[in-house]
């Protein structure tokens, strides 16, 4: 972004600010009948009196997280969905101000965005962890740790139990907060050719190793098709069912099928798996080393 484009965000931002400022603040009453008034009639106008009265709010809490990298305008456009949300389920007849109950809704959506954007990889998924993330600072000032580079086993254990996480989490999240995401394209060194990406290694197999794998599966394959030729049929039906299914049926299953006991299917079972092996030794010779037969 240019610097005239910066200062244009700015202004806007300020105007903005301003704006909010100068609307005119509502009383329990008519902010309950405007609430009503858009949640049983879908009035338009009610719904942009309460939001425009409550602006002033969205700029207060977005102010708060201005200190996590997010540009300000961002923030109080996450919060101005926030007090949508609030408005839509506001309940008047609780007796709750609106103001108590948007600042949950708008505090909410900013929080959520900061951790969106904070990082590439995912912050904070659980409620305790997006506690952790925006409670670890202010706990370290408190504690007096917030000084230190690294924090101590004893501040990571105080603040864990503080929260009601473990002490592993809170390292963790420490170290998240700490590191900043570096591209894979940036240099390696002032003027170095290459970039942090090449340093990575391809954990893919080489191509020659590719084609000796699937070489290896289709003489396998047929080694096993020729050993399955020596069984008759309900040898056969049984191994199909029991032993190349990604789920094997039952041997009850087998044995209601082919009307005998679930006892007799496991001894047809343990015959023909003996005469595959005999017939795969035949084949092969050793089908231990050939991989296939665990030991």
């Amino acid at each position: 972004m240019s610097s005239i484009d910066t200062q244009q965000t700015v202004r806007a931002n300020r105007r903005f600010i301003k704006s909010a400022m100068a609307a005119p603040l509502l009383s329990r009453e008519h902010e309950a009948e405007l609430a009503r008034a858009w949640r049983e009639r879908g009035d338009q106008a009610a719904l942009h009196e309460l939001t425009e009265a409550y602006m002033r709010l969205v700029v207060s809490v977005a102010a708060r997280f201005r200190n996590y990298g997010i540009p300000m305008g961002d923030l109080v456009q996450e919060g101005n969905v926030g007090l949508m949300q609030a408005a839509a389920r506001f309940e008047p007849e609780r007796e709750v101000r609106f103001s108590t109950y948007a600042t949950w809704w708008i505090r909410s959506a900013i929080q959520d965005h900061i951790l969106r954007n904070w990082s590439i990889v995912r912050t904070g998924t659980t409620a305790s962890q997006k506690s952790l993330f925006f409670s670890l600072r202010r706990l370290r000032a408190l504690i007096r740790d917030g000084a230190e580079p690294v924090m101590s086993p004893e501040a990571r254990q105080t603040i864990a139990t503080k929260l009601g996480v473990n002490a592993e989490e809170v390292a963790l999240m420490e170290s998240r907060l700490s590191a900043a995401d570096r591209s894979l394209n940036a240099r390696i060194g002032e003027e170095g050719d290459s970039e942090w990406q090449d340093l990575l290694a391809d954990s893919r197999p080489l191509p020659d190793e590719e084609l000796l794998d699937r070489k290896d599966a289709q003489v396998r394959r047929s080694w096993i098709r020729k050993a399955l030729e020596r069984l008759n049929e309900r040898e056969l039906m049984i191994i199909r069912e029991r032993r190349l299914q990604d789920e094997g049926v039952t041997l009850e299953t087998l044995g209601q099928r082919l009307g005998i006991s679930k006892e007799r299917v496991r001894q047809i079972e343990h015959q023909a798996l003996t005469k595959l092996k005999a017939a795969l030794v035949e084949i092969v010779g050793d089908p231990h080393e050939a991989g296939l037969i665990g030991a």
